[in-house]
């Protein structure tokens, strides 16, 4: 789809449970207004070509010379942008207090007053006392320098208390203001033209990754100088959206078209003390800072690039700023070990945990000048270890610890099919039985809703829980609960959400619960809240015509299908066959009666491929010729496009997973690739758990969380969506370990959002007045969807970092390396110096053990259960070069091969042919 991006339908403007729409806007108003042009003095530093606007010595380019075109600041939209309350790089944000005074602000962008330039002299580009735009009564002064410091660029400020008295600095801020707007720009132009800001939150270590869009170098790096922690990521709310009267705002529209800005945050104390007292824990411990009288100042950031963004680590690197790498990531469960690798100037000093012991990390040695830090965990929930270097700098790396993930996949089913379970109360709108959305903070199922889908078991708001109970039967299947499962399948999809017969057969309805104040006159309380688009009325909610509701009804059928054909006697209602064949008529139904979103990759989408494959295995070959043809037009469509990523939102990170797959089932490598590059635009690797793997997702708290906020999320379904291609990619080419860190870091991502109870949220709100879980389980299910069907374990050696398991446990014993799987499925294996991908569909993998010398590999399948008589077993070789394996023993069987198993385990051997 080429057309032009549409401006936000919509700004949230407050509230917990209902939305407030912005007016439509009349023809006058819509008319785009003619703005003067801005004067500017242009220069050259280093690698970069930069404008200063005349009048405020701000940053209105910042383009890479080798592509002068492109600017990673919005300097098209200069001009519109260039009046009072709209920020830019070289503003500056102040909230200051004398002794025993009340906090006051200071905001440079607030009202612009005249600067007086100061001179230029030596690297010096441009310098001026700002002081005045600051506003009246500014107890500092302020001079503010652009410098060429050894071809890079850098902005200083030199701070000055001119009062009598000591002067408390509570929010010291710098706004970062990169073009990261996609208003009225096509997916080609956004693609070309806008970047995404992702922040590592790590104090003297921190700092920003600027990437762009369609994945291609350069990246921007912003670097602290020195005194410049990178304390916390500070939204610049909508004057509109500030409830609290602060002047630290940007006037842009925040928008699904546009996220908005961000201040980088030397001192935050002065936000704990008001705007945060509610909010949970921060990334790092808000801090002031007092000056004397006649005491100055100077912090500042460099800005520097990347030629790829694999490369940031290696530029930070000869940056000499630290550098971590945490193999296999920053979300560890209590079984596991992992590793963190530190490249810094200085040694580190000291090692703190907070809370105190949740993090063990213990010195491991060195490894090709990387000190190496072996880390266990304790506890549940967020801890923090702190690095403190020779120069006394500080480095923080925010981990989350979970449950050993098998226990975390039983207290999800668990959660899912009791305490969301919906059953037996007159419900008249066909939900019995069902499993809905769940209130954590109400401790109530979410049965009314003003946005009707949450309550009506379809879209991704209402779907999401279902979906998440069924996903978990996947690979752990409990007889209770997959009961439970099929009633919900066969009596409340199929003929109430699903259309079973007729013309239409198969198709989806947009949500079974509905708006219809003249049938239920008692049921919609609060009329106000009932006001808006999102309370369909019966027609609407019966809908068929939005197909991102199709892969979550073909999930409930698909599931049910692998566990009847793989676990006998655990499915009782219908045999493998009639579940088959109902995912294979809701893929059908879909490209029938709603083609237009058909046409977009959809959340979920790989499971037609496997419906596919299934469809190819079982011989039911006239089905499957009839949606390979089905799948085909749509890949050969997105052929045709440089950027197949359209979505019903302007810009989105949920088309991109199903798009690849397609584009790698048919063959379409370089479609694929250029899918993989854009994904890596928009998805990092960071010491962080919140924001490693965390693909890009800020609007979606509007249609499934409770708290309605275009707010930057934290492990929404997204992150586990983008690491299944990742994986795969990593699986093609597994020298690209940057591949695997990202993609594995978004597969336990999405393990974070359950709690230890089992319930599941819909995502974690990173703006630092909250810092919590979202209460709604609201589309989780889309995101367990993710982790569910890609979890695994990889056995990898890397020519830096050596042998490493994600996933696993590695123990090393007379050359062999043996891995004990620790994911939470323990039923797919990639042994990466092999290029072996071994898949299960019923079994266990309780150990694996690789043989360098001869290739050999030994896998241990755990014992046989009442359900799971024999292991179900696929492999493949998926790098070019890698050894052709032969599998020593088992039955072939539909692809795959069958292998029985007993009372104690059972070794299989894969060894290269000769």
């Amino acid at each position: 789809m080429r057309s032009r991006l549409l401006a936000p339908v919509a700004l949230l403007l407050a509230g917990a449970s209902s939305f407030v729409w912005q007016p439509a806007l009349s023809a006058e108003e819509k008319a785009k207004p003619v703005y003067p042009p801005i004067a500017t003095t242009d220069h050259r530093v280093g690698q970069f070509l930069i404008s200063l606007r005349s009048d405020t010595q701000t940053l209105a380019r910042l383009s890479p010379a080798a592509e002068p075109t492109f600017s990673f600041v919005p300097t098209g939209r200069e001009p519109e942008r260039a009046g009072d309350g709209y920020n830019h790089l070289g503003d500056l944000n102040l909230r200051v207090r004398a002794p025993g005074g009340a906090w006051r602000d200071f905001a440079s962008a607030h009202v612009r007053r005249p600067i007086r330039p100061l001179p230029a002299r030596g690297n010096t580009l441009a310098a001026a006392d700002i002081t005045a735009s600051l506003g009246e009564g500014t107890p500092v002064t302020v001079e503010r320098r652009w410098v060429n410091e050894g071809g890079l660029l850098a902005l200083r400020f030199r701070i000055a208390n001119r009062s009598g008295q000591p002067l408390e600095i509570g929010v010291l801020g710098m706004p970062m203001v990169f073009d990261n707007v996609i208003t009225d720009r096509s997916l080609e132009e956004a693609h070309a033209q806008a970047s995404f800001v992702d922040p590592y939150i790590g104090r003297d270590a921190g700092y920003l990754q600027v990437t762009r869009l369609n994945g291609k170098g350069p990246a921007l790096l912003v670097l602290p100088g020195k005194g410049t922690p990178l304390e916390a990521y500070v939204p610049l709310k909508n004057p509109r959206e500030d409830k609290d009267g602060s002047i630290f705002t940007d006037r842009s529209e925040r928008g699904q078209s546009s996220e908005g800005f961000y201040d980088w945050t030397v001192h935050s104390l002065g936000y704990a003390d008001r705007e945060w007292k509610k909010a949970g824990e921060q990334w790092n411990t808000p801090t002031g800072r007092t000056l004397k009288p006649g005491e100055t100042i100077e912090v500042g950031v460099r800005l520097t690039e990347a030629p790829t963004i694999r490369a940031i680590e290696q530029t930070l690197a000869e940056q000499r700023r630290p550098v971590a790498v945490g193999l296999p990531g920053y979300v560890v469960p209590t079984d596991q070990e992992a590793s963190l690798f530190v490249r810094a100037p200085r040694p580190i000093r000291s090692i703190e945990s907070y809370p105190a012991g949740a993090i063990e990390a213990t010195r491991a040695g060195s490894v090709k000048g990387w000190q190496k830090l072996a880390i266990r965990s304790r506890g549940w929930g967020q801890a923090r270890l702190t690095l403190t270097y020779a120069d006394r700098e500080k480095q923080t790396v925010s981990y989350f610890i979970t449950k050993p993930l098998e226990q975390t996949m039983a207290d999800l089913g668990r959660f899912s099919t009791t305490r969301q379970w919906y059953e037996g109360k007159g419900d008249p709108f066909g939900r019995s039985p069902a499993i809905l959305t769940y209130d954590n903070e109400a401790k109530r199922i979410v049965d009314v809703e003003p946005r009707v889908w949450i309550a009506g078991m379809s879209d991704e708001g209402g779907g999401g829980s279902w979906v998440a109970a069924t996903m978990k039967q996947l690979d752990n299947p409990d007889p209770a609960e997959v009961a439970k499962i099929e009633r919900l399948v066969d009596q409340t999809v199929v003929g109430n959400l699903q259309v079973a017969s007729g013309p239409q057969a198969g198709a989806v309805r947009k949500s079974l619960f509905y708006y219809d104040p003249a049938k239920f006159p008692t049921l919609y309380t609060d009329p106000d809240k009932w006001r808006s688009w999102t309370s369909w009325k019966p027609n609407d909610a019966a809908d068929l015509g939005r197909a991102y509701n199709y892969p979550h009804v073909a999930i409930g059928h698909w599931v049910l299908y692998r566990a009847a054909r793989n676990h006998p006697g655990l499915v009782a209602r219908h045999d493998w066959r009639w579940y088959l064949d109902h995912a294979y008529q809701t893929t059908v139904a879909m490209m029938r009666d709603a083609p237009y979103y058909a046409q977009f990759g959809l959340m979920e989408g790989d499971v037609f491929v496997d419906i596919l494959k299934d469809l190819k295995r079982e011989g039911m070959t006239v089905q499957a010729t009839e949606m390979e043809r089905l799948m085909k037009g749509r890949a050969d469509h997105w052929r045709t496009l440089d950027y197949p990523f359209g979505s019903e939102m302007p810009w989105d990170s949920t088309g991109q997973p199903e798009v690849y797959a397609w584009m790698r089932y048919f063959g379409y490598q370089p479609q694929a690739d250029v899918t993989r590059e854009v994904i890596l635009g928009y998805d990092p690797t960071i010491p962080s758990w919140g924001y490693n793997g965390n693909a890009r997702r800020y609007w979606d708290f509007l249609y499934g969380g409770k708290y309605l906020r275009i707010e930057r999320q934290i492990h929404h379904y997204g992150s586990t969506l983008n690491a299944v291609p990742l994986l795969d990619a990593y699986r093609q080419n597994p020298a690209d370990l940057y591949l695997l860190r990202v993609g594995y870091g978004g597969t336990m991502g999405g393990i974070t959002n359950i709690a230890p109870d089992g319930f599941s949220s819909a995502a974690f709100h990173a703006w630092p007045d909250m810092m919590k879980w979202d209460p709604y389980s609201g589309d989780y299910g889309m995101g367990f969807f993710g982790h569910a069907y890609a979890a695994g374990t990889y056995l990898v050696k890397d020519p830096t970092f050596g042998w490493v398991g994600f996933g696993g446990n590695i123990r090393q014993a007379g050359g062999d390396v043996r891995i004990e799987p620790k994911d939470g499925a323990r039923a797919r294996l990639f042994i990466a110096p092999a290029g072996l991908w071994v898949t299960l569909e019923a079994g266990k993998i309780a150990g694996a053990t690789y043989q360098p010398a001869t290739g050999r590999v030994t896998l241990t399948l755990d014992p046989a259960t009442p359900t799971t008589p024999a292991a179900r077993l696929f492999f493949e070789t998926t790098t070019a070069g890698g050894p052709r394996m032969v599998l020593e023993g088992g039955t072939e069987e539909r692809g795959g091969y069958t292998l029985p198993l007993s009372t104690t385990p059972r070794v299989v051997t894969f060894r290269p042919r000769p």
